[in-house]
């Protein structure tokens, strides 16, 4: 993905986490752990299909604190275990392309979300709303490395 991007399509989260990158990855890339932590707070996670390689399908069910279901469905573009994971939101209400990138710092691991929506437009009225809900999707998933015990 070029790194060159009109930043009136991308929305960029991160966070550095106190756990190495390979524990933050298998976070990520283990349905069952995703499941916990995936979504704002107070949301459920049900994952139908994980299928981690490039042209794999992830579909899932988001469901809101009152009940309401989110269905969706992504792609999977790009997939470097422990570095960077790229996916293709596919869901027609919000279409975007999501990098995952892990990177290795003193202290822990960088988690870093690019999000690059095809409309300007969606972008800016998504943006509140995702920027606050990725924060706590951050939070979600620094209480699961926690109190993860395999």
């Amino acid at each position: 993905m070029s790194a060159e991007i009109d930043q009136n399509r991308e929305i960029v989260s991160a966070r550095l986490f106190s756990a190495a990158c390979p524990a933050v990855y298998a976070a990520f890339a283990a349905p069952e752990r995703l499941a916990a932590w995936w979504g704002p707070r107070g949301f459920t996670s049900v994952i139908h299909c994980f299928d981690l390689r490039p042209g794999g399908r992830w579909r899932i069910t988001l469901r809101d604190p009152a009940g309401q279901s989110f269905e969706n469905e992504s792609e999977f573009l790009t997939v470097r275990p422990g570095e960077e994971v790229v996916f293709r939101h596919l869901d027609p209400v919000h279409d975007f392309t999501m990098t995952l990138t892990f990177a290795p710092e003193e202290n822990g691991t960088r988690l870093t979300w690019r999000m690059v929506f095809a409309d300007a437009a969606e972008c800016t009225r998504c943006r509140a709303v995702i920027t606050s809900a990725n924060e706590e999707n951050f939070d979600r998933l620094e209480h699961h490395l926690a109190t993860f015990n395999p």
